[in-house]
């Protein structure tokens, strides 16, 4: 199978790219090959998608198989539309579990409201500024491949993708703190959460073009409670868990999900629905997931390359852990 993939050299892209070469396909990754290289056997078409004119080398080709993971571009996504639908005998979408209007009910699953589409083009700099942009462009971007290539597109809404390659420093906080032993914070809540190995997701949306699979699905694993998925990670570790409350933490300096000063994987109760979704759909679809040893194997791997110790974008300090728990003693 032919398959073309817009990036390639990163992450979910590069993953997606990596697998249809270990399975024999000609892939071809159209990217800046500026953010790394692509996958050994895979092929660079060296493309800047804001450039005028960018896919014009594209037209007419044929691919088996297209797979884009435009990240907040509708524009990016209605070019290569305009490029290749002509041709394309399958198109991935991948979009994201943010385009759902509710973030507080759990168990939703597509068919549930999605947030009103944005036919706009941002970067992470604009998503940061409007928190609602991302999910809104991805509605738009997911309308347009329907419009062109309904029967034959498949729309994929990951949550939370973990492991090889992951820079958001949530799932793999947790394997790199319990790691370093001790005694580790943690939040003490009743919430739900869920994740996706990219090595799963890759392998599914390979399997999917090579299927021919089409539809709307969220790329979601199995729903843990959060205090049992942190304990079953830090079986495998020298580590004592330190639950404390949410009024605690807060009352700490302490926020949820990512940013300085924050215990990833937990969510504000406004948002805590954004991480229960209903797995069944896409698992009947062939999703599989690994094991969850497996999955903190990997993301630790990725942890131990990138440093143990780099400044991060979620999680405590040693400093902070060390203040928190000694206020905490002070007043349980």
């Amino acid at each position: 199978m032919r398959m073309l993939v817009f990036g390639g050299t990163i992450f979910v892209s590069k993953a997606v790219a990596a697998e249809a070469v270990r399975r024999g396909h000609d892939v071809v990754c159209a990217a800046r090959g500026t953010s790394g290289a692509v996958p050994d056997g895979a092929t660079l078409l060296r493309i800047d998608r804001d450039a005028p004119d960018a896919l014009a080398d594209l037209v007419g080709e044929r691919f088996e198989a297209v797979v884009d993971t435009s990240i907040m571009s509708y524009t990016w996504v209605t070019d290569a539309l305009a490029a290749l639908r002509a041709t394309a005998e399958h198109w991935t979408f991948v979009s994201s579990i943010s385009v759902y209007a509710d973030e507080i009910t759990p168990g939703q699953r597509p068919g549930a409201p999605v947030v009103e589409p944005r036919a706009a083009h941002g970067t992470l700099t604009d998503r940061d500024a409007d928190p609602g942009l991302y999910g809104a462009v991805k509605v738009a971007s997911e309308n347009a491949v329907r419009d062109a290539l309904d029967d034959l597109a498949l729309i994929v809404r990951p949550g939370l993708i973990t492991g090889p390659g992951d820079g958001s420093d949530r799932f793999g906080y947790w394997p790199a703190r319990f790691a370093r032993g001790g005694r580790a914070v943690v939040p003490d809540v009743e919430q739900e959460i869920q994740y996706i190995d990219v090595r799963d997701l890759a392998s599914w949306i390979v399997t999917g073009a090579e299927q021919r699979v089409t539809g709307t699905f969220d790329a979601v694993g199995p729903r843990w409670q959060l205090r049992d998925l942190l304990a079953a990670i830090a079986s495998g570790f020298d580590a004592e868990l330190a639950p404390v409350p949410p009024d605690q933490l807060v009352g700490a300096g302490v926020g949820p999900w990512v940013g300085p000063r924050t215990l990833p994987l937990w969510l504000p109760p406004e948002a805590a629905g954004i991480a229960a979704h209903d797995p069944e759909p896409a698992r009947q679809a062939g999703l599989r997931t690994r094991p969850l040893d497996d999955a903190v194997a990997g993301a630790l791997a990725h942890e131990r390359a990138l440093g143990l110790d780099r400044p991060r974008r979620a999680g405590l300090t040693p400093a902070e852990e060390a203040e928190i728990l000694a206020a905490v003693a002070e007043n349980p």
